[in-house]
Order: structure tokens, then sequence, then C-alpha cells
């Protein structure tokens, strides 16, 4: 398993190295500015863009970190960080997007993550990117507390995105917030994919919430990896997909390029 893993991180490190990585900032509402990566091949037309929310508080800092000198990223970082090569090539765009500057360095509340601030905040995204790729399907994608976001803009931002991926989704109320624990899921009404790991430990995001949810979406289920290297709740657990990055990529791509996916995987 530690041997497949190595192989996978190499083809991403290769994939990176054929794409560019570039911070934008943007404005979105009166004052506030909004940061995001872009990944993508420059001399390319993405025929699809993935716009990626991370868990926890949706903190990187982009701004801040582009003014210091290239940007760098560890391994210990969020799943869709980690797997945004993956999400990167002559068909695909990547973006992940950041906490805007009204919500730094703190980063956004549940509550903010639902609200009507944060939809003009994305929407305004929305419209730079269909200034750069006016062609390109959009497709919205969150992990951990990232799903928060994508639950609420694709029941908010209707037909302006072609569909939303659900990825370790968070439907237990904890100490941080409400998460997805009283969101009513009938009012998304854009395709829907959901990704969970059988064995996620977070009591936030457990997999009977996704497995429930499951009879009314798809579900991709995700078992084994590598071992975990972090509390339950982290990025480096099956909560974060350890060393299945590239097996999970490629299931959310086919279903987003409408191709037949894995079910299960392994």
């Amino acid at each position: 398993m530690k041997r497949l893993a190595a192989i996978a991180m190499l083809a991403v490190a290769a994939a990176a190295q054929a794409a560019s990585e570039e911070a934008v900032t943007i404005p979105t509402r009166d004052g506030v500015t909004l940061s995001y990566l872009l990944v993508h091949e420059p001399a390319t037309a993405p025929k699809i863009i993935v716009v990626s929310f991370i868990g926890g508080p949706g903190v990187i800092n982009l701004a801040k970190r582009a003014a210091a000198g290239p940007l760098k990223f560890g391994p210990t970082v969020n799943f869709l960080i980690r797997a945004r090569a993956q999400f990167a090539d002559a068909e695909f765009a990547d973006v992940i997007v950041d906490a805007p500057s009204d919500q730094l360095p703190g980063g956004m509340a549940d509550e903010f993550r639902m609200s009507a601030q944060h939809q003009a905040d994305i929407r305004a995204l929305l419209a730079d990117l269909r200034k750069r790729f006016p062609d390109a399907r959009i497709y919205l994608m969150g992990t951990s507390r990232g799903s928060i976001s994508v639950a609420a803009l694709a029941a908010s931002l209707g037909n302006a995105v072609q569909g939303a991926v659900l990825s370790s989704t968070v439907t237990n109320r904890d100490k941080v917030g409400a998460a997805l624990s009283g969101f009513d899921f009938d009012t998304i009404k854009i395709p829907l994919l959901l990704v969970h790991h059988r064995q996620d430990g977070c009591f936030t995001s457990p997999y009977a919430g996704a497995e429930r949810l499951g009879k009314r979406f798809p579900l991709v289920s995700v078992s084994g990896g590598d071992a975990a290297q972090s509390g339950p709740c982290e990025p480096l657990s099956p909560h974060g997909y350890i060393g299945l990055d590239a097996e999970v990529a490629k299931a959310v791509r086919a279903w987003m390029q409408g191709r037949e996916y894995a079910h299960e995987i392994p």
C-alpha cells in the first residue's frame, strides 16, 4: 500500500509540473476581496472547472502566501489541496477557494458558509471564471466543513453551476456548529454526488450520515488507504482519504464527465 501511495504521489508531482498555479484575488462585496488558487494548463481551454472548498474554517491565506513568494503546500494539507493536480489537465481546471478578507484570520463559521454574503462572494467568483473560461462547465466540491458551503450554494445557485460533490459530509452538530444537521437536502435540484470513507472516524461526519443520504443521491463509498497519521477529523486519516487521493479524484472526475465511475473504492 505504501508503494502504491508513493507511485500516486509521483504521478501528482508530475502532473503539477504541467499545470500552472496562480493566486487570484478579486473584489466581491463592498470592501471585501476573495482569493482563490487557479490550477490549470495555460495552453488549454478546460471543459470542466472544479471549484473546491476545504474544511475547517476554510483559511488558506493565499494573498499573504503569494506576497511572500512561490506558493508551497506541505503533504499534510487538506485532501482537496493535496489532490489539486488530479483536477488540472487538458480537460479540467481546479479552483481552490480561500476565506474572504472579512472572515480572516479566523475563517468561516458554519453560519457564514450558509449566508447570503458567502453566496455573493461565490457569484463574483463564478463571474470571474466565466470571463476566463466561457465554455466550461462548473462543478462545486467541498470536503468536511467545506461540504456546508457546497450544499448551501448548490441549493441557492441553481443552474449557475452544473453539479456538486459533497465529500466527508458533516451531518452531525458538534461544538463548532450545527454543520448540515438541519439542512434540507431536498432544496438541491442540481446533480449531486456524495463521497465518503466507510471508516471515517470523525464524530461530525460519520459514514452513517452519508449512507442515509445515499438513498436519495449517488454515493461513492471508500475503504482502505494508508494508516492514519493524524486525528480522525484531520486530513491524514480516512476522513481525508489518506493514500487514496488519486482513486477518489478519478471517480469524481468520471462522474463530472458523465462516465461510469466507481461506486466502491478500492
